[in-house]
């Protein structure tokens, strides 16, 4: 007679479901396992802490914005060419006293008349940005012929921006007042000096 193959022990999982504390055992032995594992210290190795610190570095530094130049001084001339407003927004800004600030302005003005007498195509809008090796030079004309300049450090940007809120503050705190007359010099201490200070300081704190 042929005898029946001899059964097999019955295993946990084939028994039923396991215990919480079997499932628990189980898992433990699992990780503790993948901690061991070569391809666990392959991963590890691979990546090692010198360049990951690097990495971090590089990545840091990338969100973190070069310096901008600060702005130096404001020249606003009438439409004859003469000074009607001065004011220096830095340390840096050159030391001069009243008749070399007059001087200065008007040969801000002298030199955009000749940019614009210079350009090959007419009507030409005449001088907007002079650089130097030490400063920015830019310029803006207001339809009403006032020129407005602005000095800042070589590497500033968005100056154009800055001399178009200038001129919005020009128009709406010295032209609107009924006590200004045109070409006049402009009173320091008033509302347009107080607005000019106030965004020309957020403008170095964004620097």
């Amino acid at each position: 007679s042929t005898l029946p193959p001899p059964s097999r022990p019955t295993s946990p999982r084939a028994a039923g479901p396991a215990s919480p504390l079997v499932r628990r055992c189980k898992t433990v032995r699992s990780r503790r396992h993948a901690r061991q594992s070569p391809c666990w210290r392959t991963t590890r190795a691979a990546t090692p802490a010198a360049a990951r610190t690097s990495t971090w570095t590089a990545s840091t530094m990338a969100y973190r914005p070069a310096r901008e130049g600060n702005l130096l001084s404001l020249y606003i001339n009438n439409r004859a060419g003469g000074l009607i407003f001065h004011r220096d927004f830095s340390p840096n800004a050159a030391k001069l006293d009243t008749n070399e600030q007059m001087q200065l302005a008007s040969t801000f003005s002298g030199l955009a008349l000749i940019m614009g007498q210079l350009a090959p195509s007419r009507p030409s809008s005449g001088m907007q940005l002079l650089e130097a090796d030490g400063f920015l030079l830019q310029s803006f004309d207001s339809p009403t012929g006032i020129k407005f300049f602005l000095t800042a450090e070589p590497d500033a940007k968005g100056l154009d921006l800055v001399l178009r809120e200038v001129y919005t503050y020009y128009a709406d705190y010295v032209l609107k007042n009924p006590f200004y007359e045109m070409d006049m010099p402009i009173q320091k201490g008033g509302k347009f000096c107080q607005k000019l200070d106030r965004m020309v300081a957020q403008v170095q704190d964004r620097r």
